[in-house]
């Protein structure tokens, strides 16, 4: 498949979160199949580097968009310096995850969350469906979660951002397909990519970030949902003949072994 994305979603990409985790990782595999990059994330020097690494193994093109996502006007810079670009793919990777106690969160937090996770990512995908369309091609990549598929006692509100990832994907899937535009869930499970730390959790056993990246990119243009990796197709399956209760119950056992305080 990664072969073929050029050829099938043309010469642009979008990728948020690029400076680290799943983004970057899709990024990395971007450029190795011949895709000029927009990468959008908060950390300029990171950026730098990576533009500078990519351009000089790949002789791709680099344009970063330096912005917060979790600020309105974020979205409008970058719709603004993509206009001219010929983008056929959207890989909306920018997320965080909050851990703990739901009556101990604060709700800044929780809001600036919900403006990164779920505001942000619905006007982009909005915004790039429209350009797709128009074009009767193109790609929409949206990172969700096993956690998605229930609700998660100790990352109550987390788990309620990728429910609304995961439906979102689930049903543009089917809307865009007559227009020629993929639209894919990832649904992983623990990974490694900076977002336990951010999350104030312990992993155990968890997946690569390249696991995830590489799963996602090769199912893309074939289902709605991707569970990279065996651990994401173990933790969710193993689940599948209970109750949903159940599944809560349980999942928020696992959440609350997994916090560090």
């Amino acid at each position: 498949m990664q072969n073929q994305l050029k050829a099938r979603y043309g010469s642009w990409a979008v990728v948020t979160g690029a400076s680290s985790g799943i983004g970057r990782e899709i990024a990395l595999r971007l450029a190795k199949a011949g895709l000029n990059l927009v990468l959008v994330a908060r950390s300029q020097a990171v950026l730098e580097q990576m533009a500078k690494d990519l351009r000089d193994r790949y002789g791709i093109q680099v344009r970063l968009v330096v912005r917060d996502l979790a600020r309105a006007v974020s979205i409008d810079t970058l719709v603004a310096q993509t206009a001219d670009l010929d983008v056929g793919l959207l890989v909306a990777a920018a997320g965080f995850g909050t851990s703990g106690k739901f009556l101990d969160s604060r709700v800044e937090q929780e809001m600036e969350m919900l403006d990164v996770n779920c505001r942000a990512l619905l006007g982009l995908t909005w915004h790039f469906s429209q350009r797709f369309a128009q074009q009767r091609r193109g790609g929409i990549v949206l990172i969700s979660s096993i956690v998605g598929f229930q609700g998660m006692p100790f990352a109550a509100h987390y788990a309620a951002t990728k429910a609304y990832v995961q439906t979102l994907a689930e049903a543009l899937y089917v809307e865009l397909a007559p227009q020629g535009v993929d639209v894919i869930a990832a649904a992983p499970g623990p990974t490694n990519s900076g977002f336990s730390d951010r999350a104030g959790m312990k992993m155990g056993k968890a997946l690569s970030a390249g696991e995830v990246a590489q799963g996602t990119l090769d199912a893309l243009g074939r289902k709605p949902t991707v569970l990279p990796g065996l651990l994401s197709k173990l933790l969710v399956y193993s689940l599948v003949p209970l109750p949903r209760w159940a599944r809560v119950q349980i999942m928020g056992g696992v959440m609350k072994s997994m916090l560090k305080t």
